[in-house]
């Protein structure tokens, strides 16, 4: 009996939601780094076995609302919460479990959304005693397949997979190279630079080479001396790693440019939010 369904990854920033999804996927589909709110939209992961297939839907990180990005973010979990088979809840086993996650988790039940609560990072010690349907590492892989299990278990029959074998996501390459961009300037950039960019990509050719140009959008005019740094040297840092998980991505020669420029406070232009395709 072959089963398929949408499975939404809920969880507070940093529980771990992107590295499960890209450890299970198979493929880098989410990027990752250690600052909260680094995925910003819903992005569809496929996994697909022997008799299954699942499309995870990687959300945001559940955070409270302040800006008009923050609400679109927070719209995305909304969604993919209310409209996935199978809700799989993740708790940060390397920090204590908090009230409010409780609640979230009791009121999703009492709802009546099929829910899997899963603990992270169980690699790293923690003093985290709540007690979940499967503790797991996707450092180590230490009990995925039993959180595989636990999902098929749970997802409704279908008479033959949505996607093919060799999808293993919804988006565009365009979508991705904005966000390897954006990856690699969460790595570069310090405090509150980081959460105040956007990319937009201007120039996307596929060829023998792959020619990309992209701009860094920034909220402040201050930042964006920040952004290309003394001579260039951090702009250059943050091209030449965005360009090298291009290349291994694409398995191509990546011909990248990248600008930065400034529009005050974006994440409160829904028109501006529009343009960059949140919306």
């Amino acid at each position: 009996m072959f089963k398929f369904g949408y499975v939404a990854v809920l969880g507070k920033p940093n529980a771990g939601k992107s590295t499960l999804v890209n450890a299970l996927v198979g493929e880098k589909v989410a990027i990752v780094s250690n600052k909260p709110q680094t995925t910003r939209d819903n992005i569809v992961g496929i996994m697909s076995g022997k008799d299954f297939q699942i499309a995870f839907l990687d959300t945001p990180g559940i955070h409270k609302s302040a800006s008009f990005l923050d609400k679109f973010m927070m719209k995305n979990v909304r969604t993919a919460k209310s409209s996935a088979d199978v809700v799989l809840y993740l708790i940060d086993g390397s920090k204590q479990i908090d009230f409010q996650e409780i609640e979230s988790i009791k009121k999703m039940k009492a709802d009546g959304l099929n829910v899997v609560v899963a603990k992270s990072k169980c690699d790293k010690i923690s003093k985290n005693d709540y007690v979940a349907d499967v503790s797991f590492s996707s450092a180590t892989g230490e009990n995925l397949d039993k959180l595989v299990s636990l999902l098929v278990e749970k997802l409704p029959n279908a008479k033959k997979p949505l996607f093919s074998k060799d999808e293993y996501t919804d988006k565009p390459l365009k979508f991705f190279a904005a966000e390897f961009v954006r990856e690699a300037a969460l790595k570069v950039l310090d405090k509150e630079v980081p959460h105040g960019i956007a990319v937009e990509i201007t120039k996307f050719e596929e060829g023998r080479l792959v020619k990309v140009d992209a701009d860094i959008v920034c909220a402040k005019n201050s930042h964006k001396g920040i952004i290309i740094g003394k001579g260039g040297k951090t702009l250059k840092k943050i091209g030449s790693l965005a360009r090298e998980a291009l290349e291994e991505f694409l398995n191509k020669k990546v011909v990248l440019k990248i600008f930065v420029k400034v529009e005050e406070d974006w994440q409160n232009r829904p028109n501006k939010l529009t343009s960059l395709g949140y919306n």
